[in-house]
This record gives structure tokens, C-alpha cells and sequence, in this order.
């Protein structure tokens, strides 16, 4: 885990506070749930099939216990809504920067349009980027989401790159039968 984030951290936003916080392996059903909740999501196998759950913790568990990652949740009135995974790559490019990787962004479907991903994508950019001494934050975004493209330009993502994906076929990687 990203030891050097100030958490929990309460977050505001238009219909609401909520309380961010780093994901335990008790959230995981709230998690996948979240993970259903999406369309492309479900498409890509995110479907929270109970013989899943082994699959999910075990990526949860790698997560929290890797140095250079996080998984976040934001709570409201004790129900998780919102989550999001953080991962800190070293570089040699633009002269030996950090980047902050944002990945797998997800708000139950009710509270889209409330302005949470935006106050979740402010305390990354404000707060944790500063705090992990990351000169950029960046994300990928699936081409089918031409919302979530607006959503990010909004908040001053640039869509500068073009990103490329194979999936590897193998028995210990699930899902990655389908590119």
C-alpha cells in the first residue's frame, strides 16, 4: 500500500460527503458489486459471479500488499460507492518523473452525475499526487467511454496517448482470454 496517503480523508460533493478511505478485504463484495455496475465492465467478464469472489480477494490481497499500490473506497453513511486502485511508476522518461497510475474508477450507478468522481479525481490530482511526489497523473479510459472522456478532459486530463492492450491467454490470469 501507498504508505506516504493521508487516509481516511472526507471528500464533499453535491449531493453528499463521503469518507475516502484504503479498501480492506472485507469490501470486496461491495467492490465487485461496483465492478458489475459498469456496462463495459460486465462485458469484459466483471459480472460478480459468487465463484469470482477467490479471484477478486486474491487481486485485493496483491494490491494492499504491494508498496506500489492502493485500493480506495469511498464510503457514504457506512455503504461503499466509489472505488478506485492507485499504482506509483518509476520512470526514466521526462527526466526520472513519478507517475501515478489511476486505475479501474468506479461510482455506483445513482450517485453518477453527483459530482463524487469528481471530488475523488481532485483529491488524487490535489492530494495524493503531491503527497507520492508524482509529477503526472494519468489513467486509460476503454474507447467506448465517450462520457467518462468528457468527464476526465473537464478536470484537465489531457487525451495526449494512444494506449494498446494484449491480452495474454493463460490459466492464472482470468479474463484475459478476450482482447
Amino acid at each position: 500500500m501507498l504508505d506516504a496517503l493521508t487516509l481516511p480523508h472526507p471528500l464533499s460533493f453535491r449531493t453528499g460527503d463521503a469518507v475516502l478511505r484504503r479498501a480492506s478485504e472485507a469490501d470486496a463484495d461491495a467492490i465487485i458489486a461496483l465492478l458489475a455496475d459498469d456496462p463495459v465492465s460486465a462485458a469484459r467478464g466483471d459480472q460478480a459471479k459468487p465463484e469470482d469472489r477467490e479471484l477478486y480477494t486474491s487481486g485485493s490481497r496483491a494490491i494492499l500488499a504491494s508498496p506500489e499500490n492502493d485500493l480506495l473506497v469511498a464510503e457514504v453513511d457506512g455503504a461503499i460507492v466509489a472505488t478506485f486502485q492507485l499504482t506509483l511508476i518509476p520512470g526514466m522518461a521526462r527526466r526520472g518523473a513519478l507517475r501515478l497510475l489511476v486505475e479501474a474508477v468506479r461510482v455506483r450507478s445513482d450517485l453518477r452525475s453527483a459530482g463524487l468522481g469528481s471530488a475523488l479525481m481532485r483529491w488524487v490530482t490535489d492530494s495524493a499526487a503531491p503527497e507520492l511526489d508524482a509529477a503526472l497523473v494519468q489513467l486509460t479510459s476503454d474507447a467506448a467511454r465517450v462520457d467518462a472522456h468528457r468527464f476526465y478532459e473537464r478536470l484537465g486530463f489531457v487525451g495526449s496517448h494512444r494506449g494498446f492492450k494484449y491480452a495474454v491467454a493463460s490459466p492464472s490470469t482470468p479474463g484475459a482470454t478476450s482482447r
